[in-house]
């Protein structure tokens, strides 16, 4: 850490960015946060009082200028993810032009340093290529997500800033998983399946520990390492094989169905159906879908030979989380953030 630094970060009251700000503060590092007015504060109840809040969305070009006031670093976590047709211009609208305004402002404050939270989704995806790593160039495909599109579209802007004389670097998680609340994203999957989920897509993905997410990000941080991009994943497995170790953790069955490719794409079809004649949002959409009955692999060569970096074992991770849901659990399902 730099005499006299201030880490701005964006995104800080998400999954990623909340438990950055944790190790930041641990690391003794000065933080200042971006919220909006309607920010759910829930996983940062905890420290809210160490860190120095700054009211701005990333598309507030007025109102991003002011909370720069200040910062020599910043770590860019908002994003927002999404695969209903509905929110695809939001969705380049934040992820693309806010990333764009970070990257101005940086170069425009003289900023030290700048990480990135981009995705493998960024990678690009193509039937032909299921092994992915940093090497692998975008391909233009039907297979990209309008989210892919849009981190890959953030990506450039990042490379951009570069090439105009900014130090930065981009993390490339794969699935992140860890606890926080248990209505959505990964951790959601240990409530659905503690209650008795039915279904398992026949796809996979590579997985990842939040905390070795936001580890390497310090370490980023703390480095020289210019205009590179880091995939970070620990484990390439089935969908199946997540939902089997979860299911063993919590005591109980795991889903019995598993969804093919013709049975997404009738489910994505019946979802979309529901929400044209009632309005129902869609479990699943044809993104989401098709997706998740898809296999790729993820190389992470490359995060291994710096800085020393081990990852948690995927194992361990969905034990911890495994417990802290059933603590939940019998709390009404509270809220809750791994410890390191």
């Amino acid at each position: 850490m730099q005499k006299d630094a201030l880490v701005l970060v964006t995104g800080a009251t998400g999954f990623v960015g909340s438990y950055l700000l944790r190790l930041l503060l641990k690391k003794g590092w000065k933080v200042c946060a971006l919220r909006r007015k309607n920010s759910q504060m829930a996983l940062v109840a905890d420290i809210a009082d160490q860190v120095e809040w700054r009211e701005a969305d990333v598309t507030d070009m007025g109102a991003l200028e002011d909370a720069f006031d200040g910062v020599t670093h910043v770590c860019h976590c908002a994003a927002l993810v999404s695969f209903h047709p509905k929110d695809a211009d939001k969705m380049m609208k934040i992820n693309v032009e806010g990333t764009a305004n970070i990257v101005n402002l940086c170069l425009d404050f003289g900023v030290k340093r700048l990480v990135h939270v981009s995705s493998i989704a960024a990678l690009g995806r193509t039937p032909k290529r299921k092994h992915l790593d940093e090497t692998s160039k975008w391909v233009e495909s039907p297979h990209n997500s309008r989210y892919a599109i849009s981190k890959f579209r953030a990506e450039m802007e990042v490379q951009r800033g570069v090439a105009e004389g900014l130090s930065a670097a981009m993390v490339n998680p794969s699935v992140v998983v860890g606890s926080k609340d248990w209505e959505e994203g990964m951790s959601g999957f240990f409530k659905k399946i503690d209650q008795g989920l039915k279904f398992c897509p026949s796809g996979g993905s590579g997985f990842v520990d939040v905390r070795d997410v936001v580890r390497f990000m310090v370490h980023l941080l703390e480095s020289d390492h210019n205009g590179e991009r880091y995939i970070l994943n620990v484990d390439n497995l089935s969908h199946r094989a997540f939902f089997e170790m979860i299911a063993g953790e919590l005591g109980v069955k795991p889903p019995p169905i598993t969804v093919g490719p013709l049975l997404a794409e009738v489910a994505w079809r019946v979802e979309w159906l529901k929400e044209k004649i009632l309005g129902a949002t869609p479990m699943v959409t044809r993104e989401s879908a098709r997706a998740s009955v898809t296999h790729y692999t993820y190389g992470n060569e490359k995060s291994l030979a710096v800085f020393g970096f081990t990852y948690t074992p995927f194992a361990q991770t969905v034990h911890e989380v495994a417990k802290q849901y059933l603590e939940a659990k019998q709390e009404g399902y509270a809220v809750k953030v791994l410890g390191d």
